[in-house]
């Protein structure tokens, strides 16, 4: 993905060129949009227009990411100066191919053509000043230059497509992505170790700050395949930095592992350079560790530095690691500012009260589909922000060291041995960030974190399945601890960009839905007027999807052809259970407050504490909020007597239920359909038999009309018991009861994902009165 230029004066061959070696849709040339804005090629005087015109779409095509090819003269310095503008305003690489070709060549090919009225002067001064510009085409900012001298170099040359060092998306993993080692080998050891990596070590068994036994680690390999992903920042501030880049060196020259630069590499290159820089944040024990190494070894050191690229883009563009993050539209792009970015991160310029540079919170706008993880900012644990990961857990300054298997989802610690650097900003101390919206939290999705865990991952399905683990038993170790959403009464917004216009959903199992922008507007003033606060919409149950209607006589649906359906659509396994004539509902339970406060953001209302919420199929409270907190108190107490919150290591649980009777909320629909209906035929049949029994005793020939009007009222009968049955009388809670189909997820330390938790129940009306089934902890 670059910018081409071709250079060379009239008639050394440039659209024959480019016609030979690009597509069409590739090339925009000068005279063609001369034409489009003047309906004549060679009307110089429309040549600004023209070049507005080329540098339009030019930059279009470049922003979405595609091989442009400019067919222009380009002899001049500012007319390039104005396309390598266009290049690095989308971060893309910019090309010059040269036709250097002799003049006599060029007026001869001019000379056979009609519309070229101008005479050989006019070649002169185009090769005068091609020739000006020959040696300073890369001082202009051109990334490559290649130069054709004569007829014969340009009827021979081939065009050679090469990928962007960054980009490696025929890399699909697994992997593991490591976040900031700071020269922490023992760590680093330990968690390759419990990830599953066997080291292999030299025969030095000198110390270099590690603490294997037989030797210095020099490489590691997984036995799956697995790779490492390092996310820079491998020196400075630790014990063992010789130890840390000898043992990634050797991962990476043999293909276990692929490294991004991090600032402190950049820094470390320019110190090693003999650059003058600032000798801080723990530049002086990289310098002092590595003096006391070979000369070979600084060597190949510098130069693994030196090679690091800015981010990689990996598994189909679906994965990008860099070092401090990186915003969508620096993707699989090549400039000076996209490589600052990768490495700093995106700053105001100012600094906060530690001397640290104020960071603008490019996570909370991002919306890109690429999961991307980063280090760079220590936080106290890994926390998914719009589906981007931190994963630099501080492990120098006394935190751990985390990785993210991928695509698994999963987090692994290690424990840092000690502090080896006092944080100039404490770790439990949020970095200081312009005034913004907090972010939301995501949909839940499997977490292998600890009981208190509030790190939830990103997925397009909010059930993700076990996918195993490769290697010893994984544990985040330590646990990590939720962190504060901010001060009571900030409430999180949502980006309304998200929902307007038309959008598509790209899903894992059902392709991608298209959303129209009349329905996303009727949804959102729904969503804005009745339904509860987002933060608690962790799941919104889909609607029965009925199988196709009887082929049996007098029955709209029977199990015979529900099964048949489900074969056919590839359903080998079924969980069956009795439907309670209910309303459907989803119930998110805290184990208190506080785990509300800090999982879900939220705040006293104004009944008092906020322990969770129980809503509707589309996000509508079912009770007002200070019923809503005495039925999740009762719900509490059934699931302490169930066991759940011990047997799951739990603070939060979700269910998917049906709430019951009926009547509580759909009284309205009984009395005018459904009991309407049982009462005008209890009313009138009765009569209508009474009748019909009467005329068949006179001899009258009624005998298949009373038979029919029989059955009509046993059916009225048969239909009244069974709305009877879930409908009650309610006051208040009192009547209430709760049925749960699945407990859908749970904030859980361990628990046999696919499992089925027993028959539970406390002896009150709320108790958990069916079995549900574990799909995800």
């Amino acid at each position: 993905m670059c910018l081409v230029v071709l250079v060379g004066v009239s008639g050394s061959g440039k659209s024959t060129f480019a016609r030979a070696h690009f597509r069409s849709t590739q090339v925009l040339s000068s005279d063609v949009c001369r034409g489009l804005v003047a309906d004549d090629e060679n009307d110089q005087s429309a040549t600004p227009d023209a070049f507005d015109v080329l540098h339009y779409i030019a930059g279009k095509r470049l922003a979405a990411g595609r091989l442009t090819v400019v067919d222009a003269t380009n002899v001049q310095s500012k007319a390039r100066a104005s396309l390598v503008h266009v290049a690095r305003e989308h971060d893309v690489l910019p090309v010059a191919i040269v036709l250097d070709l002799p003049e006599r060549v060029c007026v001869a090919r001019n000379a056979e053509r009609a519309d070229r009225a101008f005479g050989p002067a006019v070649i002169r001064r185009q090769a005068a000043d091609l020739r000006r510009s020959l040696r300073g085409l890369a001082r202009e900012g051109f990334r490559r230059v290649h130069v054709l001298h004569s007829v014969d170099e340009v009827a021979g040359a081939t065009i050679e497509y090469t990928k962007l060092f960054t980009d490696l998306r025929h890399e699909t993993g697994p992997f593991d992505i490591i976040g900031d080692v700071h020269g922490c080998l023992d760590e680093l050891e330990q968690l390759l170790t419990r990830l599953g990596y066997h080291l292999r070590r030299d025969a030095d068994g000198s110390a270099d700050g590690g603490g294997g036994d037989g030797g210095r680690p020099v490489s590691a390999w997984h036995p799956d395949g697995r790779r490492v992903v390092f996310v820079g920042d491998l020196v400075d501030r630790g014990p063992a930095v010789p130890g840390v880049l000898r043992l990634a060196m050797g991962m990476v020259a043999e293909g276990t592992a692929f490294a991004v630069c991090g600032n402190h590499e950049n820094k470390l290159v320019r110190a090693l350079a003999g650059r003058k820089v600032t000798v801080g944040h723990g530049l002086a024990a990289s310098l002092e560790q590595l003096a006391a190494e070979p000369a070979e070894f600084q060597a190949r050191a510098t130069a693994f530095c030196q090679d690091l690229v800015s981010h990689y883009v990996l598994d189909a563009g679906r994965l990008v690691v860099a070092h401090a993050g990186l915003k969508e539209a620096y993707h699989n792009r090549a400039s000076a500012r996209v490589r600052s970015f990768a490495l700093y991160g995106d700053t105001t310029g100012e600094t906060d009260e530690y001397g640290l540079p104020v960071r603008l919170p490019w996570a909370r706008d991002y919306r890109g589909r690429a999961t991307v993880v980063h280090g760079h900012t220590p936080t106290p644990e890994p926390e998914w922000v719009n589906n981007t990961l931190c994963v630099d857990t501080g492990c120098v300054f006394g935190g751990s060291l985390s990785a993210l298997r991928y695509p698994e989802r999963e987090l692994v610690a290690v424990p840092a041995a000690r502090v080896y650097v006092e944080p100039t900003r404490p770790l439990t101390d949020p970095p200081t960030t312009p005034t913004a919206p907090p972010t939301t939290p995501t949909a839940l999705s499997t977490s292998t974190t600890g009981p208190s865990a509030s790190t939830t991952a990103p997925t397009s399905s909010a059930i993700v399945p076990d996918a195993g683990l490769s290697g010893p038993a994984i544990e985040v170790s330590p646990p990590v601890t939720p962190r504060d959403r901010g001060p009571a009464g900030v409430v999180d917004l949502l980006d309304v960009t998200d929902v307007l216009g038309r959008r598509f959903l790209e899903t894992r199992h059902g392709g991608r839905v298209r959303i129209d922008e009349e329905n996303a507007l009727a949804a959102l003033e729904v969503m804005s007027r009745f339904a509860l606060d987002p933060r608690w919409l962790v799941y919104l149950p889909p609607t029965m999807s009925p199988p196709p209607t009887s082929a049996q006589p007098g029955l709209l649906e029977h199990p015979a052809e529900a099964f048949a359906a489900y074969r056919a659509d590839g359903v080998d396994r079924l969980i069956c259970q009795e439907k309670h004539m209910g309303l459907r509902a989803v119930v998110v339970l805290c184990r208190d407050a506080g785990v509300a406060a800090t999982r879900f953001g939220a705040t006293d209302g104004p009944s008092g504490a906020v322990t969770g919420a129980v809503y509707t199929r589309t996000g509508r409270p079912f009770f007002a909020p200070e019923l809503t907190e005495q039925l999740l108190a009762r719900l509490r107490t059934a699931s302490e007597r169930a066991g759940l919150w011990d047997e799951l290591a739990a603070d939060w649980l979700v269910f998917d239920a049906e709430i019951m009777p009926w009547s509580a909320k759909a009284s309205d629909l009984v009395a005018r359909q459904y009991a309407a209906a049982g009462a005008a035929a209890r009313g009138a049949l009765p009569v209508a038999l009474e009748a019909l029994t009467s005329a068949a005793g006179r001899g009258i020939d009624v005998a298949e009309l009373l038979g029919r009007t029989s059955t009509r009222l046993a059916n009225v009968e048969a239909f009244t018991d069974a709305y009877r049955r879930y409908c009650w009388p309610v006051d208040g809670l009192t009547g209430i009861r709760i049925a749960p189909f699945m407990l859908l997820v749970s904030a859980a330390k361990a628990a046999p994902a696919g499992g089925t938790i027993g028959g539970r129940g406390g002896d009150d009306g709320s108790d958990l009165c069916a079995a549900p089934a574990l799909l995800a902890s």
